[in-house]
């Protein structure tokens, strides 16, 4: 069996103002680096063969902080979606000056790609790619993987076999884990 513990980082103040963060690269703050220090305890004594986290700030400082004894290696394919027009603007930003087509977004994420942005099927076909690498590489082992919300809601959607219309109603809260078993053999 091999077992992949998806662990979302910690908070940063653009999630506590509900900024649209993607690609945008904000430090944890004092909360965040409580969570991640909350999962180092919850975690302590289970061995982790391997580490992987997104290349950006807040994922990589929650990953050092849980898992200061391993070595981590970075994945840019571990980002967060890139929002492109939304990076860094408050949910009623949006709905202030593109609310026709957020609201499409919302609607249609498989069709609507956000301009300067990535699409759904982009952040998927990226996400799918590294996690088969990952399952290939570490078969048998216990994999930890610290991404943001969009790359976890790909993985999850894939293990409980939901399609990509189901990507806004799986959720993953912010300094939080889930663990998934995949059995022997068996690949993304």
């Amino acid at each position: 069996m091999t077992r992949l513990i998806l662990i979302r980082h910690g908070e940063t103040d653009y999630n506590l103002e509900k900024r649209y963060c993607g690609f945008g690269n904000p430090p944890l703050n004092s909360k965040g680096i409580w969570q991640a220090k909350k999962l180092a305890v919850r975690l302590k004594g289970l061995n982790v063969d391997r580490v992987y986290s997104s290349d950006l700030d807040r994922a990589y400082e929650t990953a050092k902080i849980i898992f200061r004894n391993n070595s981590i290696e970075k994945a840019k394919d571990l980002r967060e979606m890139n929002f492109g027009l939304f990076e860094g603007l408050k949910h009623e930003e949006i709905i202030k000056t593109h609310a026709k087509l957020y609201r499409n977004w919302i609607d249609n994420p498989l069709r609507v790609k956000v301009p300067s942005g990535e699409g759904l099927v982009e952040l998927e076909r990226r996400v799918k790619k590294r996690l088969f690498l990952i399952l290939c590489q570490d078969v048998g082992k216990t994999i930890a993987l610290v991404s943001h919300g969009g790359p976890i809601k790909i993985i999850l959607c894939q293990a409980l076999k939901f399609g990509l219309e189901s990507f806004w109603k799986v959720e993953q809260e912010i300094g939080t884990l889930r663990i998934i078993d995949y059995p022997e053999g068996v690949a993304a």
